[in-house]
């Protein structure tokens, strides 16, 4: 057993979730649970009363919480501890949203004024390029962005772009590219101008595999179409360390933008990788995105656990991962601008907590990280909510709804709404066999087909799902969403003891698949490798023209 497994905590909540009544139950008996289950912080409300959980489910898990000494993680990882025990790292990615005001010390030295000097450097460059002092080598503004990245350098600026469309630049288009299929990069060029078009490349080391492919096929493309190596600094940028590479590569010095060991890549959008982000929406609207993380950083840090929103949503994860046997975790966006956040926050929480031993090295006795999946609301209603209401498997949901639209059109905002409330009543209550006939009763059929068909109408219901809303999709409100999101993630490591900032599976994938370049590249044998690999290797080589 590990230490959490020990915990007579753990042994109780055990116990009392077998005994727990079904929400709808809960609800007849407390008029008041919903006003007792839920908060607002940051512009975020959350209505986390369709859980299954009561005053007494509540209060162990807050105690289980200060039995890891959750608080004391927390303040931990704000105070630039090395928490990433296994690269020997800080995690700060809080501190790209910090004021200029605070000292937060890395190997001694306060990073604070380093943030604050990339912020303005973007801030001058996004203001050479949106004002049309920016000139492409033929004198001409720009007009087209093309992001070249790879994970958290790329999904992050794509969905935060996307989430903020109705406050772009409308002389500004952007395109994202991270596949290494050649199909995506070159159905991208095909939509811009060398002439107009500015290429931002993300990678650490400048040597990312799939980026730094993508990166020098577009290099080729503006070098076959009217541009010359001279030429080059005014067309690509880079986001990286390797200062050196990038200007071989023809970039201008000025121009590059540093990145940080004490930043993962899936935290990163806050740094100069948001620099897409910056481009579209303008410099004040990415510092009101940083604000409203900000904001949630401080309610992270300060609030009492028994009304911290990031602590409370951690805590339902881990209820339902581990005393429920949930495997997955639905996200549904009720706004089409969201709909690219259940991607975001699958790499966030699965990259971060899809382990399986604990910092000491201890393999883990318990579910640790679900598979996070989603879509947009409604459309998934007609689709996998089905499985969500009916199927065998139990599918925590949450639900997300500006309260506002920024496209208010006739009753669509209102049908928005209806639906999304409907389906988390539907989730909790369900529905009887008795209410199934019920319903039936009117029907003209007879006795025995209104029982056969009310028995296919019965929905368990207890379904449990949290409710986020927000008065209106702004910079701040989804830095603040974000931010709830990368949180909740923190809390589900600390409660498992895991460190949720390395990567090692990806590590893996990475390596042999060079390996597997290598041989491709150089005809070289396979024969040592397993049989399936050598036979695809093989048959690829026969293939491949």
């Amino acid at each position: 057993m590990t230490q959490l497994t020990k915990s007579t905590t753990w042994s109780a909540l055990a116990a009392h979730t077998e005994q727990l009544a079904h929400m709808r139950s809960l609800f007849n008996q407390d008029s008041q649970r919903f006003n007792d289950m839920s908060l607002s912080a940051c512009g975020l409300f959350l209505d986390y009363s369709k859980n299954r959980a009561d005053s007494k489910t509540l209060a162990l898990l807050f105690s289980l919480a200060k039995e890891t000494q959750l608080q004391a993680k927390i303040k931990a990882m704000f105070s630039g501890d090395i928490i990433n025990n296994t690269e020997k790292r800080a995690v700060l990615h809080t501190a790209l949203r910090a004021d200029a005001s605070q000292e937060i010390l890395v190997d001694g030295k306060n990073i604070v004024p380093e943030v604050q000097q990339t912020q303005n450097k973007m801030a001058k460059f996004v203001d050479a390029v949106t004002t049309g002092q920016w000139k492409g080598y033929t004198g001409k503004t720009i007009t087209d962005i093309v992001s070249i990245g790879i994970g958290g350098s790329f999904l992050g600026p794509k969905i935060v772009t996307q989430a903020l469309r109705p406050y772009w630049n409308k002389s500004l288009n952007c395109h994202f590219v991270a596949n290494v299929d050649a199909s995506s990069i070159t159905e991208k060029l095909r939509l811009v101008n060398p002439e107009t078009t500015l290429f931002v490349m993300s990678s650490k080391s400048f040597g990312t595999q799939e980026t730094l492919t993508n990166t020098l096929s577009a290099k080729e493309w503006f070098l076959a179409n009217g541009g010359t190596q001279a030429d080059i600094a005014k067309h690509f940028v880079a986001v990286t360390s390797n200062v050196a590479k990038a200007t071989e590569f023809g970039m201008d010095a000025d121009n590059i933008f540093p990145m940080w060991d004490w930043v993962g890549g899936r935290y990163s959008l806050w740094s100069a990788i948001g620099l897409p982000i910056a481009l579209l929406v303008g410099m004040d609207n990415f510092q009101a995105l940083l604000a409203g993380a900000k904001e949630m950083d401080e309610h992270f840090l300060n609030a009492p656990l028994e009304q911290n929103m990031p602590v409370i949503m951690g805590l339902f994860s881990l209820l339902y991962g581990n005393f429920h046997n949930a495997q997955s975790h639905v996200v549904l966006t009720y706004d089409h601008y969201l709909r690219g956040l259940p991607a975001y926050f699958q790499q966030l929480d699965m990259e971060s907590n899809g382990k399986s031993v604990t910092l000491s090295g201890e393999c883990v006795q318990y579910n640790t990280g679900p598979v996070i999946w989603g879509g947009e609301g409604t459309n998934g209603q007609h689709a996998y909510h089905q499985l969500i209401h009916q199927g065998t498997a139990l599918i925590p949901a949450d639900f997300i709804m500006p309260l506002q639209s920024h496209n208010p059109l006739g009753e669509h905002h209102v049908q928005l709404a209806s639906n999304c409330f409907g389906q988390t009543q539907a989730m909790m209550q369900g529905r009887t066999f008795e209410e199934a006939m019920a319903e039936l009763s009117t029907s003209g059929l007879s006795a025995d087909e209104q029982a056969l068909i009310a028995k296919h109408k019965v929905m368990q219901g207890n379904k449990p799902s949290n409710t986020i809303l927000m008065d209106k999709l702004t910079p701040s409100t989804l830095g603040a969403l974000i931010a709830l999101y990368e949180h909740r993630t923190f809390v589900q490591g600390a409660l498992w003891d895991i460190n949720s900032f390395d990567q090692w599976g990806v590590e893996l994938g990475k390596t042999l698949g060079n390996d597997v370049l290598i041989r491709l590249q150089a005809d070289k044998d396979a024969s040592e490798l397993d049989s399936s690999s050598n036979g695809l290797i093989n048959m690829f080589r026969a293939n491949h023209i």
